[in-house]
């Protein structure tokens, strides 16, 4: 009696214990009874009946790295579900854009199961589903892209890859949160080609910046001179003025003193009753007769019959002269 009541006491300890079962924070236990779905146990403690109750596994992805140090997946099934975020790396794959290059695209995705008891039975293996549609949906989006848009627009095709992986996987209990390009590898001949043509590229913006700067430096030489033109024509024409100026000044002194000279003159000759005018004739007329005769050849002096005349008239006022 006493070996049986230990035996049974034991079974029941098993059977209570085996019905405990401690679930891990972010994680859930989907549980069957009898080959049925029956609830999804939460974390912290559980309660379930042993033997009739039990726990349905689910397909996951695990990394594993080779002595080569390259790292491969491997599909195990756990009966527990992870609820965080989870990230799975695909190897690189070959894609063919629009203008038929194929590139090398090596793609991130970023998920988190919304739905245990989708993501179990709605499909049989979730993370190889995942990662086959994902390079599907890869494919047809950079088909629609040529290869310099490929390039430039990673956010494009990854808000694209985004609402198509998310609108395919809600069915699945999940849901896409982002997917990344990782790395996008052109062939090598594309690569010197677009090389080629950044050079190219450069070496036609540094022309042109040489070009706008040897424009610019001649239109700024060009107004410089056209200034020194202007200001030097302008000081010519304030130097012309100025001694145009000069000159009538000059002229008006030595009209003024002419007139002077005139009125001295005139009260001079009022005595001999002569004409002012015939008088200055007369001393111009002599004056000229000076210069005439003061050459070495000038021997032979001819006076018109007008000049005798005039200054016969003014004979009257000889004494001035000889004064």
């Amino acid at each position: 009696m006493t070996l049986t009541v230990i035996i049974l006491a034991a079974l029941v300890v098993i059977f209570t214990l085996s019905g405990l079962k401690v679930v891990q924070q972010a994680e859930v236990v989907v549980i069957e009874r009898l080959g049925k779905y029956h609830r999804t146990l939460s974390s912290g403690i559980n309660i379930i009946w042993p033997i009739i109750d039990r726990p349905r596994e689910i397909c996951a992805r695990k990394m594993k790295t080779n002595y080569e140090g390259n790292q491969y997946a491997i599909h195990t099934y756990i009966g527990r579900v992870d609820m965080r975020e989870q990230v799975y790396d695909f190897p690189k794959q070959n894609v063919i854009t629009r203008d038929n290059v194929q590139t090398e695209i090596n793609a991130l995705l970023y998920f988190q199961i919304m739905d245990p008891m989708k993501a179990i039975y709605e499909i049989n293996d979730l993370p190889n589903a995942i990662e086959k549609l994902t390079q599907t949906t890869l494919r047809n989006v950079i088909g629609e892209l040529e290869l310099d848009e490929t390039l430039t627009s990673r956010d494009t095709i990854n808000a694209k890859l985004r609402t198509v992986l998310d609108d395919a996987t809600n069915k699945w209990g999940v849901k896409v949160n982002r997917v990344e390009l990782q790395d996008i590898t052109p062939p090598d001949s594309v690569r010197e080609a677009m090389e080629r043509q950044m050079r190219a590229e450069r070496t036609k913006r540094s022309d042109i910046l040489t070009a706008e700067g040897e424009k610019k430096a001649m239109i700024l030489k060009s107004e410089g001179e056209q200034q020194s033109v202007i200001n030097h024509a302008s000081g010519k024409r304030q130097s012309l003025i100025l001694e145009a100026e000069g000159e009538a000044n000059a002229k008006i002194v030595k009209a003024d003193a002419e007139a002077q000279a005139i009125n001295k003159i005139a009260k001079a000759v009022e005595k001999t009753k002569t004409d002012p005018a015939q008088f200055i004739l007369a001393d111009q007329y002599i004056s000229t007769l000076k210069e005439m005769v003061s050459g070495k050849d000038n021997k032979t002096v001819y006076l018109p019959y007008e000049a005798s005349n005039l200054l016969g008239s003014i004979g009257g006022i000889k004494d001035l002269f000889i004064k």
